[in-house]
């Protein structure tokens, strides 16, 4: 029985037999096909849909276009009855036929449609010939939506050598598509390292095998690795800045620095010679000093301003100094032992060097300090841009910076300036050195736009905000404006690829991850087994938790200098006991020692060479 004699009440079968429309109207960007739908015609009823695409025969070649909007000529419709409609399409390329029928996709229409012209839905091989163009280190990161048998592929040499976005609301997975698009990466590019600025502390089980997990507990940042304006930043915790104390600070660190390393030449002049140089020493140079030094200079300058208007100043600003060194909170700055430069073992263990398998650093940025966060977010940035520089482009990174509108927000006197200025060093130079960007955003419209401008391409999930989709809409170029009217609808896990990895926009869905890989894995494990009934809850655990992150512990005195007396501070409680999770770190990485005349080779280049370079960079 054919579908033109079955009674109206059953349903119809699903079936893709092909009809054709009709070019009545076509300008440089769009045209208008005239169709008919109905009983009558041998077609499925999602035949002409918004988000389909279609191709137009035009001589030896077929133009492809995106629907867009499908409308009626007549505000009326007639049901059981056959009724026209208008099909607006966006002319996105066209499909060349070569000899032997090979098939080759472009950008761009070269012939436009004619009036009459015959439009169908696109056949499968020109859908293919679309997607699967050729790309430098294509895979496949999930499907088309509108093709499920037709694999969406990326260049990952385009993505991550132009830098990309991930663009979202919450809860569309987010998350969930960049670990995807990091375990391609990381499989296509082995040699690359990979830091992820994690605010939320939940990419760690996402990558159990090729990441390690560096947190509030488990890592040394030294103070002396700070510029002034990110240790000021962590002085002032976020307040305003003074600039006598800031002023005072660049005059006294580098007296500080000069004085630690006169005392390392008594020991072994001649390598210190060959391994630093401090002849040019300033605030910036990341080199070892004492704050204990640093704080006898203040006495000092103190001393000498005996009735003078600047001694306030100097007084305020010793005792910020002994409050930021008593704070268990900032213990991660000034736990490193200070007697010793660790810089080689810290930029090792972060950056990589060597991987060991794990090319990923996960670095935890929840349960810091908010005062802080920034400065530690500006320092690990701005060293992954000078590690590429003075390793001459051999230690490549990229990194990825999720909740970006943090650190690089539109407002360019909100947010840290120092972090912007590290972010957008990478963005704009990076590619020379072969540092990356990757930026995961749910507020593209609170991002600097000239930087998300840097990012080539873009992963745009669903989006209601009509500033975020103005955003994304500026961001695509030539053709397919048209699909960001989609970005408010799109399900789960779909999103619209655009840019320099991808050889036409594409409305793709992104693989399905096994639970157990998926982001913050372990809280929604734990969270699944409180609903189902585990009573399994520890108050003591959370307690010893909460006072991990916020109870005051006894400051570290590793260096005998110290041990200074702070006046009018009350005594410090006694000091908790170092989490494992340090004391395995501790035990796991080369204990810091001074360097050895002749240092190893480490994946190419000498480790102590890189270092020198580093700091030869800042000085």
């Amino acid at each position: 029985m054919s579908a033109e004699a079955m009674p109206a009440a059953e349903p119809r079968p699903f079936v893709r037999n092909r009809t054709d429309g009709h070019v009545i109207e076509c300008n440089g960007e769009t045209a208008i096909i005239y169709a008919q739908t109905g009983p009558s015609i041998n077609a499925s009823d999602d035949y002409w849909t918004v988000g389909q695409l279609i191709s137009i025969q035009v001589d030896n070649a077929r133009i492809v276009g995106l629907i867009f909007k499908v409308d009626l000529p007549e505000t009326r419709w007639v049901s059981g009855a056959d009724q026209d409609v208008h099909v607006h399409v966006e002319l996105v390329g066209q499909v060349n036929v070569g000899t032997n029928n090979q098939l080759t996709f472009a950008s761009g229409v070269a012939t436009y449609p004619h009036m009459g012209a015959i439009a169908h839905r696109i056949r499968a091989t020109d859908l293919a010939t679309i997607y699967t163009a050729s790309l430098k280190n294509a895979v496949s990161i999930g499907h088309l939506s509108q093709n499920s048998s037709i694999p969406a592929l990326i260049s990952i040499e385009s993505l991550i050598t132009r830098h990309f976005a991930v663009l979202g609301s919450t809860g569309v997975g987010k998350s969930s598509a960049v670990s995807l698009l990091l375990r391609k990466i990381i499989s296509q590019r082995p040699d690359l390292r990979v830091l992820i600025l994690d605010p939320h502390n939940e990419f760690a089980s996402a990558f159990p095998k090729h990441a390690i997990s560096i947190d509030y507990n488990t890592f040394d940042l030294p103070y002396w690795l700070f510029r002034l304006e990110e240790f000021a930043e962590a002085v002032f915790r976020g307040r305003p800045v003074i600039a006598g104390e800031v002023d005072a600070l660049r005059d006294l660190i580098p007296i500080a620095k000069d004085q630690f390393a006169n005392s390392e030449q008594s020991i072994s002049p001649s390598l210190l010679r060959k391994d630093r140089d401090y002849s040019s020493m300033t605030a910036d140079t990341p080199a070892p000093y004492r704050i204990a030094d640093l704080i006898k200079l203040i006495d000092d300058r103190i001393g000498q301003l005996e009735g003078k208007a600047d001694r306030p100043v100097m007084k305020a600003l010793k005792q910020r100094l002994q409050a930021l060194v008593a704070d268990p909170r900032y213990r991660f700055m000034f736990t490193a032992p200070t007697t010793m430069d660790t810089m080689r073992q810290i930029i090792g263990h972060i950056f990589r060097v060597p991987a060991n398998d794990k090319p990923i650093c996960v670095f935890q940025l929840a349960g810091l300090p908010s005062e802080v966060v920034n400065s530690v977010a500006s320092v690990l940035c701005r060293m992954a841009f000078d590690l590429a520089v003075s390793s001459d482009g051999r230690l490549q990174t990229l990194v990825v910076c999720e909740e970006a509108h943090r650190y690089i927000p539109a407002n360019p006197n909100a947010g840290f300036w120092p972090t912007r200025q590290a972010i957008a060093r990478i963005a704009k130079e990076g590619r020379k050195y072969g540092v990356y960007l990757g930026v995961i955003t749910q507020r593209p419209g609170e991002l600097d736009s000239t930087i998300l401008s840097q990012c080539s391409t873009v992963f745009a999930m669903r989006l209601g905000n009509e500033r975020d989709q103005e955003i994304i809409r500026g961001a695509i170029t030539g053709a397919s404006q048209s699909t960001v009217g989609f970005l408010s609808s799109i399900a789960n896990r779909e999103a619209i690829a655009f840019g320099e990895a991808v050889p036409t926009p594409m409305r793709m869905v992104f693989e399905t991850i096994p639970p157990e890989d998926l982001p913050a894995a372990h809280m929604t494990k734990n969270q699944e087994l409180a609903k189902l009934g585990d009573q399994h809850l520890s108050l003591d655990v959370i307690l010893m938790r909460m006072r991990q992150l916020n109870a005051a512990e006894g400051m570290t005195k590793d260096d005998p200098g110290m041990a200074f007396e702070t006046p009018n501070t009350p005594p410090s409680p006694p000091k908790l006991q170092t989490p494992p999770d340090r004391i395995q770190w501790r035990s796991t990485e080369p204990k810091p020692q001074r360097p050895e005349p002749t240092q190893t080779t480490v994946e190419g280049f000498r480790a102590n060479d890189l270092i020198r370079t580093f700091r030869n960079d800042k000085t």
